[in-house]
């Protein structure tokens, strides 16, 4: 297979949590307040995260990688710490403080710049989270052929992050721009 990671398993679960939600014709979403946190984001990604380990039968000491979505940096790491993930799980994959908030996209932002140094036959979980609400945590397990594929790569998550040419726009300009402020 060419392929640098393989999924060996998954877990999915969902419920009808009204945390995150925009109506139609209204410019900006709107929080649910006290539905966010507990009910919502941890409540998913932890519930995710313990039934796969439990259905795969692995411990946190069994997984290389955490990485789970990101709405700012206190989130992930109070879920990785009570599924049980050391930091040295989870600070390689937790990218929200260089790119903010990236919603749907801030766990594979994370499982990529885990992926951009993982070494071969290493364990990675990755839990997503949707408003509404759900997660989905899967885990894969690099291959050999991570290291070959990795070196033909030239713009890792660490180069977007920190190369100082890439320019990234601000919220207050990005409002601007859409809105002719």
């Amino acid at each position: 297979k060419d392929v640098i990671a393989e999924v060996e398993g998954w877990y999915s679960c969902t419920s009808d949590t009204p945390d995150f939600w925009r109506r139609d014709l209204e410019p900006y979403p709107r929080h649910g307040g006290r539905f966010t946190g507990e009910p919502a984001y941890f409540k998913h990604i932890i519930k995710a995260g313990r039934k796969l380990m439990e259905k795969m039968n692995l411990k946190p000491s069994d997984i290389d990688y955490f990485v789970c979505h990101q709405p700012n940096p206190a989130f992930p790491a109070r879920a990785a710490a009570t599924l049980g993930f050391k930091p040295e799980q989870y600070t390689l994959g937790l990218q929200v403080s260089k790119f903010g908030n990236t919603y749907s996209g801030s766990s594979p932002i994370g499982l990529a710049a885990i992926l951009d140094q993982a070494e071969p036959h290493k364990r990675i979980m990755i839990v997503s989270y949707g408003s509404g609400a759900g997660s989905d945590a899967y885990v894969f397990v690099t291959t050999s052929q991570i290291k070959d594929k990795r070196d033909r790569q030239k713009f890792t998550v660490k180069h977007q992050a920190e190369n100082k040419f890439i320019k990234y726009i601000d919220y207050a300009t990005y409002r601007r721009f859409k809105e002719g402020l």
